[in-house]
């Protein structure tokens, strides 16, 4: 589909334009749910938990990867950590003027990376309780539990992120997460 199709008469006016690749899209709700399965579900002292750690590493590791050879949207080149930017995409918003972004905004651009990096965290130390070395030492334990608690925040403000940006930009990010496409009104000026 190219980035000036518009669907039946319910999206007159919209543009549909391809964003997310099947393997972004694949490693994002993977990693959703292996956070879910070592949050949760398993219990931290079974090999299960330590297995979906490792599943969670090579999904980040593959998505730092993909980020330096993938498709455009996907490269960092698209999203780079950006402060400045970021804090101007909040003045932005605030001020009425909210560009589209057809890979992640500055803000949300700062929280995946956040995210990755705490996951590195969370299997760096996961990884250290099970060595000689470093098992039995509080405060490597200590940093596990206040990764695992910041990313327990992190992803429920990106969760709050997505959602203020879906309603105040009108283009669903969810669904665009789940086929690939945005959705972006037709006119809107986007970055």
């Amino acid at each position: 589909m190219d980035a000036t199709s518009t669907r039946g008469a319910g999206d007159a006016g919209i543009q549909v334009i391809p964003v997310w690749d099947p393997l972004v899209r694949m490693i994002h709700w993977s990693l959703v749910a292996v956070i879910v399965l070592n949050g949760f579900v398993t219990d931290p002292e079974n090999r299960l938990h330590e297995y979906v750690g490792y599943a969670a590493l090579g999904l980040v590791v593959l998505r730092l990867v993909w980020g330096l050879i993938g498709p455009r949207h996907a490269r960092f080149t698209a999203f780079p950590p950006n402060p400045v930017a970021a804090l101007r995409h909040i003045r932005d918003t605030v001020s009425g003027r909210n560009l589209l972004h057809l890979s992640h905004n500055p803000l949300g651009a700062l929280m995946v990376y956040n995210i990755w990096a705490t996951v590195l965290v969370l299997c760096a130390t996961g990884i250290m309780m099970g060595t000689i070395r470093f098992f039995g030492l509080d405060w490597v334990k200590e940093v596990h539990e206040v990764a695992f608690s910041w990313l327990m925040a992190s992803v429920a403000l990106h969760l709050i992120g997505v959602f203020a940006e879906t309603w105040m930009s009108g283009v669903p990010l969810v669904r665009a997460m789940i086929d690939g496409r945005k959705r972006v009104p037709a006119g809107r000026e986007t970055e």
